[in-house]
């Protein structure tokens, strides 16, 4: 599969729409419409009530996933969304009383109110200061404190695109026996995560931005060695081992990461991950990743030349992901302008933020910039 094959799969290309706003929502393409059409159809007609074929769906979507970060299958369970992932780890930890959280001062919210709840039980959250839109992992480490149980950071900065060094906190993090937690909504499906490799226990993706899915479907992956560790607080009638022995009532926990999924899941939101991830990998996932870096240096060289600075101008390419911003005083006039010339990016914070997918060409990104000369 070539570019152009991609590209012929999104109904908005052939409508002269160009979408560079992928870490807001990502667009849906011609297999995933599909595949959600198929079950609407499905469930209007004979196989209305098709579990087992579910379940299939749900085993072949945790190896795709499991495949995609390097993990076992096992360990990959479903919820609806990014905020209720970090939730589970926020919840289902043993803390004591004086035990500190790692954060940043400029993660996106679903990754820090799970933890600021957590002050009611005595535990102290501590907050990195970034610098111009940068929160490195030497800063991440040198904030480490003796009693820091958990470290939780985006695998990309929502606002800035920076993307941190993974593998570098997770080496430390291991090290001091300290949890490495990933909000990786704005960076997979962009850009590739190994959780073995960066030591990663715990990560939580909603589907609807880069894995170009819907919105209220999620993922986590949990660590064996954490989920030993953990109590899940919410409990429901699939987290047990003997779940189908219906008036049984054994509250035995599955020790697979099923346990933390409780109940019924988004069937829609199953078979439209299932569907776009089976487009990653046809395309591969190296190809993608470097489609993105591709689209982020050039858009970032072409802000630079109308003199407009972005937090990633000057860093390493290991650092860029899927998102490139700049600060401009008129980010709202900006914003709706180019939306009304079907030009679709993102004002946030006083940001203009943009944000191509791979299957973005440079000819987009070049009209884009045109659009912004009349702003220097």
């Amino acid at each position: 599969m070539n570019l152009q094959n991609v590209r012929e799969l999104f109904p908005h290309i052939n409508r002269n729409i160009i979408y560079l706003n992928h870490a807001s929502r990502g667009p849906l393409c011609t297999p995933v419409i599909d595949s959600i059409n198929n079950a609407i159809t499905e469930q209007s007609s004979e196989r209305i009530d098709d579990y087992p074929s579910f379940l299939d769906i749900m085993a072949e979507t945790r190896e795709l996933l499991s495949k995609m970060i390097n993990s076992d299958s096992d360990r990959i369970a479903f919820l609806d969304n990014t905020t209720n992932a970090i939730n589970v780890l926020a919840n289902g930890i043993n803390w004591k009383r004086g035990d500190r959280i790692l954060l940043n001062d400029i993660e996106f919210p679903a990754n820090v109110y799970p933890f600021l709840n957590l002050k009611n039980e005595g535990v102290e959250v501590d907050f990195v200061k970034s610098d111009k839109g940068v929160i490195s992992a030497e800063k991440i480490i040198e904030a480490i404190k003796p009693s820091t149980k958990l470290i939780s950071i985006s695998a990309v900065q929502f606002l800035s695109g920076y993307r941190v060094d993974m593998e570098l906190i997770g080496k430390v993090c291991k090290e001091k026996n300290i949890i490495f937690s990933i909000d990786a909504i704005q960076g997979l499906g962009a850009v590739q995560i190994d959780v073995k490799k960066c030591n990663i226990d715990f990560l939580a993706c909603g589907s609807q931005k880069w894995l170009l899915g819907i919105q209220g479907f999620a993922f986590i992956y949990v660590a064996k060695h954490l989920q030993e560790t953990m109590q899940p607080k919410n409990i429901g009638w699939l987290s047990v081992e003997d779940a189908w022995n219906l008036l049984n009532f054994d509250l035995k926990l599955k020790v697979s990461a099923l346990a933390f999924q409780g109940g019924t899941i988004n069937n829609f939101g199953l078979y439209a991950l299932n569907s776009s991830l089976k487009l990653f990998f046809d395309y591969g996932l190296d190809n993608i990743e470097s489609g993105v870096v591709s689209n982020s240096k050039y858009v970032i060289q072409k802000l630079n030349e109308l003199g407009f600075t972005s937090p990633l101008t000057g860093l390493n390419e290991k650092n860029i992901g899927a998102i490139v911003s700049f600060a401009h005083p008129k980010s709202d006039e900006i914003y709706h302008d180019l939306a009304r010339k079907k030009i679709f990016i993102s004002s946030r914070e006083g940001f203009i933020r943009i944000s191509p997918h791979f299957y973005n060409t440079k000819a987009e990104i070049d009209y884009l910039i045109s659009e912004f000369i009349k702003y220097c």
